[in-house]
């Protein structure tokens, strides 16, 4: 059976400095609206597609927040067997996913959830890597589990990437923890973690050897990381931080160091008040781009293919509340330019490059589609 299948004509509308305020020491670069885009609709009807990658063979295995792990072939969503359960709370549930750099050979995954205590009275994100077969789990293994555990709902994370290196990478959330975890290295939530494919940890990883350290922490002072690349042309890692009341931003990850939250943010409490009257901090690292007010960003991508001249070599973001894809124009590391995408479409929470470099994003209560360039 064929895929259902939408078309949707989105025109790439501008972003005004009303809506979107940048960094001081970026440019912004108007441009005419003229670009339209045609939607296919290939996997409907997924309340929230977490996290999505592609198989060698091109089948597309994606994540529910709810606990399914999806295989979507020739047509037809078959459920994995094997999956444990997730501590589905709040934002917390089953959530990032990506293949092991030799996944044709050793056919593992990889995958964050939220994860309960033994009493369920708690939980926190947990890393995991499980073998692939057909449309079953096997060897399923917890890898790393963020402590302590906590019934808050709020702020797992959680994404994974692999560097050139074969490094695995993933973000935990603060936990709704401000001013207790972020910026504390002996204890778990509101970091970036660094492990090799086994889940141990690299002997050059910033924090080894430093007394009560967690040794597997890369990088620190964040709030809700929810999406991570690797910058194709400079094999950077991307992440962008969920902030609170604006302050949003966009981080490159280098080993040990602070990107300041909460001491330094633009982001103000939910309620308007300050929590701190510090955007920048000497010792702690400058976002290279933020929003205010918050366009609550889910999933990254870079775009290399030349299907989209337009994207080409440019950032793509999901947007939550503005329920649209926030394209970032780059020169450098500096963002140059902004516009929307697809305005409407619904909430964007995962992106992925899939067969031919063709854009995917998952949106929530409608499906993942697929961007075709007219």
């Amino acid at each position: 059976m064929k895929p259902n299948i939408t078309t949707l004509a989105c025109v790439v509308l501008l972003i005004s400095k009303s809506s979107c305020a940048q960094n001081e020491n970026t440019p912004y670069l108007k441009t005419p609206a003229t670009n339209s885009y045609t939607l296919e609709l290939v996997v409907p009807d997924v309340e929230i597609p977490w996290g999505m990658v592609f198989l060698p063979n091109g089948d597309l295995l994606y994540t529910e927040k709810e606990g399914k792990l999806i295989r979507f072939q020739y047509g037809k969503k078959n459920e994995i067997s094997g999956l444990p359960s997730p501590y589905v709370r709040g934002q917390g549930g089953l959530m990032g996913i990506a293949l092991h750099p030799d996944f044709e050979q050793n056919n593992r995954i990889y995958f964050t959830m939220a994860t309960a205590n033994e009493d369920a009275s708690g939980g926190n994100t947990g890393l995991y890597t499980a073998t692939l077969r057909g449309n079953a789990l096997s060897d399923v293994k917890l890898l790393y589990k963020a402590v302590p555990d906590t019934k808050k709902g709020v702020h797992f994370g959680s994404r994974i990437v692999f560097d050139s290196d074969g490094y695995l990478y993933f973000s935990v959330g603060d936990r709704g923890e401000r001013d207790i975890n972020p910026q504390d290295i002996t204890r778990d939530n509101g970091k970036i973690y660094r492990l090799n494919d086994d889940g141990s940890v690299p002997i050059d990883n910033p924090f080894v050897g430093v007394n009560g350290a967690k040794e597997a922490i890369y990088s620190y002072g964040l709030r809700n990381p929810q999406g991570i690349a690797i910058n194709p042309l400079s094999n950077e890692i991307w992440i962008h931080d969920h902030g609170p009341r604006g302050g949003d931003e966009i981080n490159i990850i280098s080993a040990g160091k602070n990107y300041g939250w909460p001491l330094a943010s633009y982001g103000v409490n939910y309620i308007g008040t300050k929590f701190t009257d510090n955007t920048s901090l000497k010792g702690m690292e400058d976002p290279i781009h933020y929003w205010v007010p918050s366009i609550a960003p889910s999933g990254m991508v870079f775009v290399t293919s030349d299907i989209y001249p337009r994207l080409k070599n440019n950032l793509l973001i999901g947007s939550l509340k503005f329920e649209y894809l926030h394209m970032c124009v780059l020169n450098g590391n500096k963002v140059v330019k902004e516009e929307k995408l697809l305005e409407g479409i619904g909430r964007v929470r995962s992106l992925e490059i899939g067969p031919k470099g063709f854009v995917y994003a998952g949106v929530e209560n409608l499906g993942i589609i697929k961007l075709l360039s007219n």
